[in-house]
């Protein structure tokens, strides 16, 4: 009896392997941080939190560089940029370092700074002033002290009777500031900062441009002022919706454009 031999199994084309359907990250690659970086936000932390508190002095560069395990020239770049944000720094005399407090005129200038970096342009900081600075004006209206209704005539007069434009535009500028600070409220004031500051150059373009441009803002300003003596808040957001909306018409007028980059002032 013949037996056959078994039959090898035929071998099948195997299908290429089917990749899975592609799917959306959830996390983001952590960029890597330098050692100075790190101890920087370490410090700046403590700084936030109030283990640190205003006036306190920083270990030496020695110390700290024991405590964070690093080398002294890292903790040496780590203090520069606290020192430039305005979180530490040196009394006049004094080789020790402190925890400061950045001032509000320090803190709208990073912001403005920021805000121009960002490529924001005229129109997108007028829609900002036009939301922020009719309902300061109405807020203030509950807070307003003669020696604020002084403090706001006085930067009316000062546009008013300024020889140019620069100043004009200064005078401007210090009336909105004085406006949120009427509020008392810290932030409107630094929200209104870097704002006027940015819009200052079209400002002062458009007065120089639009001879009316001047005495509009006059007669604005003192219908603002004349609502905050009344302690009359619609009146007070109605005035100055006008008059901010009075500013677009003016770049108009003056033929700037408001797409312009703030950079490109």
């Amino acid at each position: 009896m013949i037996r056959q031999m078994p039959q090898k199994p035929r071998r099948v084309a195997s299908e290429p392997a089917r990749k899975a359907p592609g799917k959306a990250a959830v996390f983001e690659p952590i960029v890597p941080q330098p050692a100075y970086g790190r101890v920087a936000a370490a410090i700046e932390q403590k700084i936030l939190n109030r283990t640190l508190g205003q006036g306190d002095p920083l270990p030496s560069e020695t110390e700290l560089a024991r405590q964070f395990g690093v080398n002294r020239s890292t903790v040496r770049e780590a203090v520069r940029r606290l020192e430039s944000s305005g979180l530490v720094g040196r009394a006049t005399g004094s080789k020790r370092l402190r925890v400061t407090r950045p001032g509000q005129s320090a803190t709208a200038s990073s912001m403005s700074r920021a805000l121009a970096l960002d490529d924001v342009t005229f129109i997108e900081l007028w829609e900002a002033m036009l939301a922020i600075a009719p309902r300061t004006a109405a807020l203030a209206t509950a807070h307003a002290r003669p020696e604020n209704l002084e403090r706001l005539e006085l930067c009316i007069q000062r546009v008013e009777s300024a020889r140019g434009s620069e100043t004009a535009v200064a005078g401007v500028v210090e009336f909105f500031a004085s406006l949120a600070a009427t509020r008392a409220n810290r932030v409107l004031v630094l929200a209104m900062q870097p704002i006027t500051k940015l819009l200052a150059p079209s400002l002062r373009r458009m007065i120089d441009r639009v001879p009316q441009g001047r005495s509009r803002i006059v007669v604005a300003q003192r219908c603002v002022v004349e609502a905050l003596r009344k302690g009359d808040a619609a009146e007070a957001h109605s005035w100055m919706t006008r008059h901010v909306q009075d500013f677009r018409r003016g770049y108009e007028l003056a033929g700037i454009a408001l797409d312009t980059r703030a950079a490109d002032r």
